[in-house]
């Protein structure tokens, strides 16, 4: 019944469109968005692989107050949160897992070495990103390891001019958001500056949460060699009732995590050379309880830091654009449960981007070189080919080998129902894909085909189905293949901007085939995801937000999502009431853990 009412209100909207005034929209569109996740910067529409972009814009109409329910509004993208407010929640991109996808904040690379759960923990307040570029498929070629299956770029507001924005939500749960945003600019320097808070009691049993989020971001000496510095500290404390563990056991779990970032970065630009020297520091801490009020019953506490210089740099000649550069890391854990260990990683790429047949052909051969203290040394060469059909339509293809070493969890976590393996061998895959893409003012659109071949992935799998113990295991072989479609539609009604967006992935692998009832994570798989988004402005100063979901999961189950917004302006302040899971959907994202009931959530913005 839910599906007729999603293709009634589809069919509904274009009925509106057929109405509407048919004129050029001035507006900016993502053509001149210039792609700074890859080592060569390049507009979006000269790439030659799927990288999907999410706008500012698009960001203030999204009815997320979080960047992990942000990500779940893109197909292909698959966040399981286990909760509200991005307590918790893997990412995962195409089928991989959750220790696949890299994120990055400005180009620094935030992996982590104890585990991926921790992956969005380092994602940045909303009011502060200007960007986000997420690139599906293998990256490895681009960033080294962790880039198994797709990588994030936060991109960052570079100025705030002289503002002051002040943020106060309050909704069901006892949910309480509130924030400080500040922007103060000189002749010289930018300085953006925010602190922030999202809090809960919680929508279940154990489920409250108190998150808080501070950011600093500064650009100085700009009339003569501009020097970026960037610090962020997120500091998380919430109830994690049946995260690891069945409803059955009866565990009253609870967690704490603490991400931080500090990084220096500069320019130097001539005519044909870019060269960007950068220095940073992470630093993670976790602390888990099995019982929430008795410390002393099973505690965790991990504690990781990682060190890295790097310098990225590009090079314009007659033959074409180079990009290369190196970046050396030094990563150290303490921990109770995986030891003291440490590990140095050292990467080194180069690429050249050829431009053929009138420029119209582009291809683009690269390879990184890794070395792990642990593994030693790694080659992901990869290659893209894009030819540019028309002025809006490109064909593009890619292939790539891909690579991760295991984590610390999957190399030495112990307890009583899981055991690390520290004979693990490292993942590796072969992925090819080929698509077509067309921009113009009035629609977007991509579609690509893919394919994974991957051997050694590593699940944590019961030997068998008596078993007690997860195991940390490589898989021998696993194949993914995939089609993904996206689209936007931009049109008026009475002189005002609408915009309808879809998104389509489906995919299928055989893993279930090999470790049917006996895998921890990999048997989730989404294998159809439908997102549609309707954003409109029918009156001068409201604007609405519309979002449905349709996921349908391996195991066979599968849920549709409502989600909306409206956002009213009156001068200086900004009124929201955002509803999520409109119709009361009953499902689970990840693990035991059921997802919240409908909500909603009242919000005032005060600027000046």
């Amino acid at each position: 019944m839910k599906i007729k009412i999603t293709l009634f209100i589809v069919l509904l909207f274009y009925a509106l469109q057929a109405k509407a005034q048919v004129e050029t929209i001035k507006r900016d569109t993502l053509k001149e968005v210039m792609i700074t996740s890859s080592r060569i910067d390049l507009p979006f529409k000269e790439n030659s692989r799927t990288i999907v972009v999410i706008t500012s814009k698009i960001i203030k109409n999204s009815a997320a107050t979080n960047v992990a329910d942000l990500l779940q509004q893109v197909a292909g993208v698959d966040i399981r949160r286990r909760g509200t407010a991005g307590s918790q929640a893997d990412l995962y991109i195409r089928g991989g897992g959750f220790d696949q996808t890299l994120l990055l904040i400005d180009g620094i690379k935030m992996d982590d070495s104890q585990t991926g759960h921790h992956t969005l923990n380092a994602a940045l307040p909303l009011e502060v990103i200007e960007r986000i570029e997420i690139i599906k498929g293998p990256a490895a070629r681009v960033f080294g390891q962790n880039a198994f299956t797709g990588a994030i770029n936060i991109v960052t507001k570079n100025k705030l001019d002289n503002n002051v924005s002040i943020n106060v939500e309050a909704g069901s749960f006892s949910q309480l958001n509130y924030s400080l945003t500040v922007g103060k600019e000189t002749e010289n320097t930018s300085v953006i500056a925010h602190i922030g808070a999202l809090t809960s009691d919680g929508y279940r049993e154990n489920s409250d949460y108190n998150n808080y989020n501070y950011f600093l971001k500064g650009i100085f000496n700009k009339k003569k060699q501009p020097i970026e510095m960037i610090a962020t500290f997120f500091d998380k404390k919430f109830g994690a009732q049946n995260f690891y563990t069945p409803p059955s056991w009866g565990f009253n779990e609870y967690e704490e995590t603490q991400s931080s970032l500090f990084g220096v970065s500069t320019t130097f630009n001539t005519e044909k050379f870019k060269i960007i020297p950068r220095v940073y520091w992470k630093r993670g801490q976790d602390i888990f309880l099995l019982k929430r009020d008795d410390p002393s019953f099973y505690r965790n506490l991990h504690i990781t830091n990682k060190v890295g210089a790097e310098t990225n740099a590009s090079y314009k000649s007659n033959f074409g654009i180079t990009g290369f550069g190196i970046d050396i890391s030094r990563v150290f854990i303490s921990s109770n449960n995986l030891g003291n260990r440490n590990r140095t990683m050292a990467n080194l790429f180069l690429e050249h981007r050829f431009k053929l047949a009138d420029d119209k052909l582009d291809i683009t051969p690269g390879v990184a070189v890794t070395y792990f203290s642990d593994f030693k040394f790694h080659a992901f060469p990869g290659l893209d080919i894009g030819y540019q059909l028309s002025d809006n339509l490109k064909a593009y293809g890619n292939l790539g080998i891909t690579y991760r070493v295991p984590t610390y969890t999957d190399l030495y976590y112990n307890d009583s129902s899981t055991s690390g393996n520290p004979n693990l061998n490292p993942e590796e895959a072969f992925a090819q894909e080929i698509g077509l893409k067309y921009n113009s003012d009035r629609f977007t659109t991509s579609v690509a085909i893919f394919n994974r071949k991957a051997t050694n992935l590593i699940d944590f799998v019961r030997p068998d189905a008596t078993a007690t113990k997860f195991v940390a295991t490589n898989f021998a072989e696993v194949n993914t293949k995939g089609f993904e479609l996206n689209a936007d539609y931009r049109f008026k009604i009475n002189e005002f901007n609408q915009t309808l967006s879809f998104g389509y992935n489906f995919l299928e692998d055989d893993i279930l085939d090999q470790n049917k009832d006996l895998s921890r994570y990999s048997l989730n798989t989404l294998k159809h995801q439908f997102i549609t988004r309707f954003t409109s402005k029918l009156f001068k100063n409201v604007r609405q937000n519309i979002i449905y979901k349709h996921a349908e999961r391996t195991v066979g189950t599968s849920y549709n999502v409502w989600d909306a917004s409206v956002i009213v302006d009156v001068h200086k302040f900004n009124f929201t009431l955002t509803a999520n899971n409109i119709f009361d959907a009953d499902y689970i994202e990840s693990g035991f853990v059921p997802m919240p009931p409908s909500n909603i959530l009242f919000g005032l913005r005060y600027s000046f």
